[in-house]
């Protein structure tokens, strides 16, 4: 039996009992009329809320409206609820719809940034290719390919013998070359962070007993690491052991000074250039000379090796640049810009070893493609003489100087001067080179300044030598610093 409340006739939800009267009433409603009335609704006797008596008895159970004790009305109210568990499932539907449209959004958005990442990653091999080869721009000039001097080559007793035939840029050659240039664009290292510049100064400082006057300073990290060959006035080829400190060989051979000098990177090979129109290419060891390249009519002003190690370009001021084989010592093509009529300053291949670049008397930076023998692209702003140029490692970046006292900064991929750097005035630029992480470029010249790459402001300045710097290079992930000066001297600053 249920209980009634005696003025709603409702199952009460809160029931209690008047003392009174002995009715039970919803305790809200009660409440509320004692607080009007201060009486019991049923006999009108005086009730308070103290006297109220709770009943406590389990959940109670409404019964069903009169209105669904017919067989109609509960059909209704079965509709009614079923209608409402329709109404539920349909907004579950629509979340569940929402979900996976958010989740195509989704998978959509990836899909999209894979396909703009292949884009790019081939837009950067397609950049890379197109830097390598450098389409000739409107406007220049094709060179002509002239037959070459006689090169020269060793005989069975060990002397230097000319050779009439000219070998030329073969097929084999070309293919040679491409292959090497696509590897290095599929193939990118990542090399070890370089050394951060803070407190630096000079470990070594060794007067070499002869002179190295004009002299270049060529320094390998490959083979040797102590190993580094010097040039100078004297005529001579100096290879100094810089863990031992002392000189380890001195090749003698040419009839004028030592203007130009490089380390072979595998092989125990030093090559040399002179104003007396020879290159000439020495064993270490055997502490003799192999081959005399004879591919210019004046002063060899520039030399850099090929990646692959095989060959040689070399540039002039006969106006031309030859390449050449280092083991046969022919000269395979020869190249002059006859437009120009300019003697050529200096020389470096590019990384990838499909492009080069020279510099020129007038003032002028020129890039070649080695396949068409052609000058691809031209760089006018100095107003000096070039006196030297190096690519940086990623084969991004130009720097050039001249004798304007001024440093320069071309970005191959547009083709343009992207910075100057002014230098005090009369100050001379001797030699430029990256390290091989690409963070710093060092100048040798009236003093040694490094340069962070992509800031270009200097982190470091060494004014150490007393007479002019001729060449500078940085040790294995730039370690240390190498130079060499006209003082006679040859320094090592540990960074």
């Amino acid at each position: 039996m249920s209980l009634v409340c005696a003025i709603s006739n409702e199952v009460p939800e809160h029931p209690c009992v008047s003392p009174v009267s002995n009715q039970v009433f919803e305790r809200r409603l009660i409440e509320k009329y004692i607080a009007e009335n201060g009486a019991d609704p049923m006999n009108g006797q005086p009730l308070s809320e103290e006297q109220l008596i709770d009943i406590k008895v389990s959940h109670p159970i409404r019964p069903k409206a009169p209105s669904a004790t017919s067989i109609p009305a509960i059909l209704k109210s079965l509709q009614d609820e079923w209608d409402a568990v329709m109404l539920h499932s349909f907004t579950l539907r629509q979340q569940l719809q929402t979900t996976r449209q958010e989740l195509s959004h989704a998978l959509y958005q990836h899909d999209a940034a894979c396909r703009v990442i292949a884009r790019l990653t081939k837009e950067v091999t397609a950049a890379r290719e197109a830097l390598a080869t450098l389409k000739p721009q409107a406007g220049l000039i094709v060179p002509q390919a002239i037959p070459a001097s006689q090169p020269a080559a060793v005989g069975a007793g060990g002397e230097p013998m000319d050779i009439n035939d000219q070998v030329g840029m073969t097929a084999d050659i070309i293919q040679k070359v491409r292959l090497l240039s696509q590897e290095s664009s599929l193939w990118t290292s990542v090399p070890q962070t370089p050394t951060k510049f803070s407190q630096v100064s000079p470990q070594h400082h060794l007067h070499c007993p002869f002179s190295i006057h004009l002299s270049t300073f060529a320094f390998n990290c490959h083979f040797p690491l102590c190993l580094m060959p010097s040039g100078g006035a004297d005529k001579n080829v100096v290879v100094f052991d810089r863990k031992e400190e002392q000189i380890v060989a001195t090749l003698k051979g040419h009839t004028k000074k030592v203007t130009s000098v490089i380390f072979h990177p595998s092989q125990s090979l030093v090559f040399s250039a002179s104003p007396d129109s020879t290159i000439r290419v020495w064993s270490v060891s055997g502490s003799n000379c192999v081959q005399v390249v004879r591919a210019h009519d004046a002063a060899v002003t520039g030399l850099s090796l090929h990646a692959t190690g095989d060959y040689l370009l070399s540039s002039s001021e006969d106006q031309y640049w030859a390449f050449s084989d280092i083991q046969t010592g022919r000269v395979l093509t020869k190249v002059t810009d006859e437009a120009a009529g300019c003697a050529l300053t200096c020389a470096q291949f590019h990384p990838d070893g499909l492009i080069f670049g020279t510099g020129t008397a007038d003032s002028q930076i020129k890039i070649w493609d080695l396949k068409e023998r052609t000058n691809v692209a031209n760089f006018p702003g100095h107003s000096g003489p070039i006196t030297a140029i190096a690519f940086s490692e990623n084969g991004y970046y130009l720097a050039t100087g001249a004798q304007d006292s001024s440093l320069k900064l071309w970005d191959l991929r547009k083709l343009k001067n992207f910075k100057t750097i002014s230098l005090e005035n009369n100050y001379e630029v001797k030699s430029l080179v990256f390290d091989q992480s690409g963070t710093y470029l060092a100048v040798g010249g009236s003093d040694i300044r490094v340069y962070i790459c992509k800031q270009w402001s200097e982190v470091l300045n060494f004014t150490d030598h007393s007479g002019l710097v001729t060449g500078v290079a940085f040790g294995e992930h730039a370690q240390f610093l190498s130079s060499a000066g006209m003082d006679r001297s040859l320094k090592f600053y540990s960074l």
